[in-house]
């Protein structure tokens, strides 16, 4: 009788259990009693996402934002865009008020300061669950802090390539440049191409034409005789090492041995890359962007890129601008969610083929690389994302790069125009970085 009874109750237990969708060890039943499976056709539930476009759609293409909205009808997608300037200064106020885009995008530098501060999210497990790291270049990291958390996605790289006027070059019966080229191939070149055509005691033509800001010019110089900007861990400055102190006296003495036009020449020609488009200076580095302008304005212009030139000791350094977007950390976590679902589609092969077609920026996905069009100068398109692979590098980015920068520029620029000795200027800056770093510890 007792055993009947303990049988009957086990008949019971497991039914029971059946009816509330549970098996015998307490997982979910494969056919919950009583339930229907879940849809697999249901339709995707509805979200909200705000994406914010500094500098409007001249930045950010209208087809990469059109192809997501109409790929992701279920995302109600509401589109802020304002003038570059405008919309950076209203976002601070916005930040503050909790009351900013889903998503936008910025300098790479500023959105490290975000991190730093808790306003941008932590993408690295969005990252991790979602993405295949061998489908894009090193650049997906640029935003990767020294607490190896990530805190943004680029809009697209912008690296650096030596540029040359072709026609100067066969004028003057000069080899064109080659990616074998070192600072010191470049620099022979340049002094035979400077020239008084005129014949009435001034330059007009000069061999290069260097620049006074930080990517294409102090830094790529200061980086090339193996001097640093800053230390490893970004929190320690490196301008009075014997070696920065060489590469940025190499960048001044271009203007001083008149190799390259001064200050006052190329604020009259318009900067460097019109002086180089005007064929008043037969080579100057490049930043990738640049192209569209140079196309556009200089249409007739014969010219091509190559790699960076090597360094004394063979090595070769890329500088790499990217602005990057980044998700607000608190917005609501279902926009968040569509936040992610934009940058996904960005990431894609078919919105980064876009951009690579649209010349203004190097994409991160690998087949998009391979889709940048070389029919328009520069033909050459290798010399960036080649050059990005082997040695693609940003400008020691870190959250106070703006502030250190703004900091050292007026020293590099009485050091341009030869106001001050290298010497005096990198001590100056020397002091100056470090205690902004020091500040922001």
């Amino acid at each position: 009788m007792k055993r009947r009874f303990m049988l009957v109750l086990a008949v019971v237990l497991v039914l029971s259990l059946a009816a509330c969708g549970k098996s015998e060890n307490g997982s979910p039943s494969s056919s919950p009693a009583g339930t229907k499976a879940p849809d697999a056709s249901a339709p995707p539930k509805e979200m909200k996402l705000k994406i914010g476009l500094p500098g409007a759609y001249d930045v950010t293409k209208k087809e990469i934002i059109d192809g997501f909205i109409a790929k992701y009808p279920n995302i109600k997608t509401e589109v802020v865009e304002a003038p570059w300037g405008d919309f950076t200064t209203k976002i601070t106020t916005e930040i503050a008020g909790g009351t900013a885009p889903d998503i936008w995008f910025q300098e790479n530098a500023v959105i490290l300061g975000y991190g730093s501060r808790g306003i941008a999210e932590d993408l690295t497990p969005y990252i991790s669950k979602d993405l295949k790291d061998d489908e894009y270049i090193s650049g997906l990291f640029a935003a990767k802090a020294s607490d190896g958390k990530v805190y943004g996605i680029p809009h697209g790289i912008n690296p650096v390539a030596l540029a040359y006027n072709k026609k100067m070059f066969t004028d003057a019966n000069i080899p064109v440049p080659t990616d074998d080229w070192t600072y010191a191939d470049m620099l022979d070149a340049a002094k035979k191409l400077t020239k008084d055509t005129n014949q009435d005691g001034k330059t007009d033509q000069y061999g290069f034409a260097a620049s006074q800001g930080i990517t294409q010019g102090w830094y790529p110089w200061t980086r090339s005789h193996g001097g640093q900007v800053l230390d490893e861990s970004k929190t320690k400055a490196m301008f009075t090492e014997p070696k920065s102190i060489e590469g940025v006296q190499a960048w001044a003495d271009l203007v001083k041995d008149g190799i390259s036009p001064d200050a006052d020449f190329l604020k009259l020609a318009g900067g460097d890359w019109k002086a180089f488009g005007a064929g008043q200076a037969a080579m100057f580095f490049m930043q990738y962007s640049t192209q569209v302008l140079i196309n556009k304005e200089f249409a007739a212009l014969d010219y091509d890129t190559v790699m960076m030139p090597k360094g004394a000791d063979g090595t070769r350094i890329v500088p790499m601008v990217t602005n990057s977007w980044l998700i607000f950390s608190k917005a609501k976590p279902e926009s968040k969610e569509a936040a992610w679902e934009f940058l996904k589609y960005y990431l894609s092969e078919e919105a980064q083929t876009i951009l690579a077609q649209s010349g203004s920026s190097i994409p991160v996905q690998k087949n998009a690389i391979t889709k940048l069009d070389t029919n328009v100068n520069p033909k050459n398109k290798k010399a960036f994302s080649e050059g990005i692979a082997e040695a693609g590098v940003t400008t020691d980015e870190n959250p106070s790069w703006q502030e250190w920068r703004l900091a050292a520029q007026p020293f590099y620029t009485d050091m341009f125009t030869q106001k001050i000795s290298v010497q005096e200027g990198m001590k100056e800056i020397q002091q100056k970085v470090q205690s902004v770093l020091d500040q922001n510890k």
